[in-house]
């Protein structure tokens, strides 16, 4: 044994770094009070008291019960509780509490013994307060009377010593002797013969002092009753009887017999047996049979508590005379306990972070069972992410062994077995709910990859046109989202003015109102980042599309007559036919889509019946032709309207002279090509086509200027997705128009007057681009 415990000594220096081989021995006398010091354990372990807090020292006892307790401001190690040593360990000759002072960061353990010291604190007691002897008058001097030993609780010197007489007579002297199982054999010996007929009766005290200082006695009182002839006393056929029976054995179970036999015939030869007083209350278990002297078992047995009977039994005859034996019963060990498992720390909840190898719980198993029925195995119940780890002796700790992810699981159930090796084996388990805390390793993420959102233009101030969500798979601040615009590109230093964008709710707001002609769509960035530190984010692209309202009303180009100056005068031959074409009116629309889809109609007219205009065209012909009857000096009003909801029109006017003539000069049916047309454009017709190309140069330098002022003007802000009420048929407002091809007209005037040739260009609105607000 001693060389194996060397071994395991060397193996735990070379392999366990943590576990100090030697132990810590102190001593410490019973009976002391709570709180009084047993040694100075931090000095002797070599560690400040400091490191004692620091490393959050404590003691760690296999027994449920802590008998000792550690000062971590001092480093001292005192008594938790009055110590008892008959109580802890009865009669042994050693009484010693092994435990260990267990340390973390880094993990050691300091095995500590602490031997408990007796003091005479038990006075001996006899089992009976009177003996009574009944002694024949023919016994021989010399014969010996056994007599119930004293018990002292107390061992070594504090411990029975001597017994004497009092008073002192001449017919008693006591022997005392030590056996071998450190028990006392007490005799009176008879000294002399008595005699009956003088002295039936006697009286004295039978005393056991021990060796405590000071001393400490007890006595019983011994009568003597002097009988008549019964000279032989009960023989045991055994001094020592030895039995073994299992803890679990039922109740009335034999464990054995004892036998004693009397060469006296009669009365002086019937034997009955009963415990003796003096085996204490180990026999309260057992019950003796008086006639056979069976010995049964009374009560359920447990090995736990008691491995091991000793009692003795008197063998007494009819005539007085008595034997004592000794018998011994070993109780055989059973597997009825399970494990248990003791957990000394537990750390719940755990970082996600944490790195494989993690200590997460700390716990010992014992098994209250010996040999086969003691060996433990722990394991886990199907776990991943989690192993047990030995620590030292039959200490374990729970370690992490993969990354953990909250997002994943957020609670880790972790069941630990522990099992015995008997037949059948008895386990038990325990269950950690080892709780991940949150650490911020996810970035917010939006519900899409972009976001486009359509706004009427001309919209209020602060119109709320949608929103963006974006989630974040962390929890607490960590998962809190709050949004934000900023610059599109990393050199822009501030994000558009016109956007912004709700904190919490994500709500895309734009801040004054747009108009379509000025800027057609542009493009904000919005962030969103969470709460943790460092903080994370990500971003998202969030087009606006302005949708066109019919807000311009359509331009007439020509006829010019809305500058104030008179209306031109288109000339019309007598001879004209119907369907001639007489002038055509050209109008333009700044809208898109069918905001800008043009219509005409004649408004008014002198001769109703005599001109037509073209819905789409604007074209002016003549219905019928000219007649005599009809005024030489014709006016009309064309209405121009758009297409809009509500529609918006304008008027142009025409003056049309009807020119007498022989007719054979007659106006074009259709629109002829360019080079085989021959007319002539008046003085008024070619100072209005001068006017109204000044016009579009002046306009078209205008929108420029104010497109630049709308781009210094224009910051970020937060867009929506288009609302239900857009329009379908929302297009390229440049792609619309009322002449998408060049027209060239000739007016014939008189026979003669040479030809002229004009177009009326299709106006050119820019299709403007996608914008990043700046």
């Amino acid at each position: 044994m001693a060389a194996a415990r060397q071994v395991l000594c060397l193996w735990a220096l070379l392999g366990v770094p943590r576990v100090r081989c030697e132990p810590i021995r102190y001593s410490v006398a019973e009976e002391g009070e709570s709180g009084s010091v047993v040694a100075d354990v931090a000095e002797d372990a070599g560690l400040a008291p400091a490191q004692l807090s620091a490393r959050r020292a404590r003691i760690a006892s296999p027994a449920a019960r802590q008998r000792f307790r550690l000062e971590r401001g001092s480093g001292r190690l005192v008594v938790a509780e009055r110590l008892d040593r008959e109580e802890m360990c009865g009669r042994s000759r050693t009484c010693t509490l092994a435990f260990e002072l267990l340390l973390a960061d880094p993990l050691q353990f300091l095995p500590i013994e602490v031997s408990v010291e007796d003091i005479n604190d038990h006075s001996p007691v006899f089992p009976d307060e009177r003996v009574t002897f009944k002694i024949p008058e023919t016994s021989d001097p010399g014969t010996r009377f056994p007599v119930g030993a004293a018990q002292d609780l107390d061992i070594g010197s504090n411990g029975i010593q001597a017994y004497s007489i009092a008073p002192e007579n001449e017919f008693f002297t006591v022997s005392y002797q030590t056996q071998s199982n450190s028990e006392m054999h007490v005799d009176l010996i008879l000294e002399k013969p008595l005699d009956r007929e003088e002295e039936p009766d006697l009286y004295f005290t039978l005393i056991a002092t021990d060796g405590g200082s000071p001393p400490r006695s007890g006595s019983t009182q011994i009568h003597i009753i002097v009988l008549d002839v019964n000279d032989n006393a009960p023989v045991f056929t055994q001094k020592v009887y030895m039995g073994q029976i299992s803890e679990n054995a039922p109740e009335g179970s034999v464990v054995l017999r004892v036998v004693a036999n009397d060469a006296d015939d009669g009365i002086n030869g019937d034997i009955t047996y009963d415990f003796s007083q003096a085996s204490g209350h180990s026999y309260l278990d057992f019950s003796v049979d008086p006639k056979t002297g069976e010995i049964r078992v009374m009560k359920p047995l447990d090995f736990e508590k008691t491995q091991k009977y000793e009692f003795s039994v008197r063998a007494m005859d009819g005539g007085g005379l008595s034997a004592m034996c000794k018998v011994v019963v070993e109780v055989l060990d059973v597997n009825d306990n399970a494990p248990e498992i003791v957990v000394s720390s537990f750390n719940s909840p755990i970082p996600e972070n944490v790195a494989p190898g993690t200590v997460v719980a700390l716990f010992a198993v014992r098994d209250q069972d010996s040999g086969v029925n003691g060996e433990i195995s722990c394991a886990l119940e199907e776990q991943l992410s989690f192993a047990l780890r030995p620590a030292f002796k039959n200490y374990y700790e729970l370690v992490t062994v993969s990354a953990l992810d909250r997002e994943e699981r957020a609670q880790h159930t972790v069941v630990v077995t522990a099992a015995d090796a008997g037949s059948p084996p008895l386990s038990s388990s325990h269950t950690f709910s080892v709780d991940i805390s949150d650490v911020n390793d996810n970035a917010p993420v939006f519900n899409q990859t972009s976001y486009t959102m359509y706004v009427h233009e001309n919209n209020a101030a602060a119109l709320l046109v949608g929103a963006v969500k974006a989630t974040d798979a962390d929890a607490g601040p960590n998962g809190k989202v709050s949004y934000s615009v900023v610059p599109a590109r990393a050199a822009e230093e501030e994000p558009c003015s016109c956007v912004s964008v709700h904190s919490e709710s994500g709500g895309v707001f734009v801040l004054r109102p747009l108009d379509y002609e000025q800027l057609r769509q542009l493009e904000v960035v919005v962030s969103a980042a969470d709460a943790g530190s460092p903080a994370l984010s990500s971003s998202v692209s969030v087009r606006l599309l302005v949708v066109d309202e019919n807000d311009n009303a359509p331009l007439v180009l020509h006829p010019g007559a809305q500058d104030g100056s008179p209306p031109s005068s288109e000339l019309v031959p007598a001879g004209a036919a119907a369907g001639d074409l007489v002038s055509k009116v050209v109008a333009v629309d700044a809208d898109s889509g069918q905001n800008s889809w043009l219509s005409y109609q004649l408004l008014r007219a002198t001769e109703p019946g005599l001109f037509a205009v073209g819905a789409q065209s604007g074209e002016v012909r003549l219905r019928r032709p000219p007649s005599e009857r009809d005024a030489a000096k014709q006016k009309l009003v064309v209405l121009v309207r758009d297409n809009g909801r509500p529609p918006l029109s304008a008027t142009a006017a025409l003056s049309v002279l009807l020119v007498p003539g022989s007719g054979d000069a007659p106006l074009p049916r259709q629109s002829p090509a360019a080079g085989d047309d021959d007319g002539s454009l008046t003085t008024s017709l070619i100072i209005a086509l001068v006017f109204v190309s000044l016009l579009f140069l002046l306009s078209a330098a205008a929108f420029v200027a104010c497109k630049v002022c709308k781009r210094k003007e224009l910051s970020g802000g937060p867009v929506l997705y288009g609302p239900s009420s857009v329009q379908s048929y929302v297009a390229d407002g440049a792609a619309a128009g009322t002449l998408p091809h060049a027209y060239c007209y000739e007016v014939s005037l008189t026979t003669g007057s040479g030809n002229s040739e004009f177009k009326f260009l299709k106006p050119v609105l820019p299709s403007l681009p996608a914008q990043h607000c700046s």
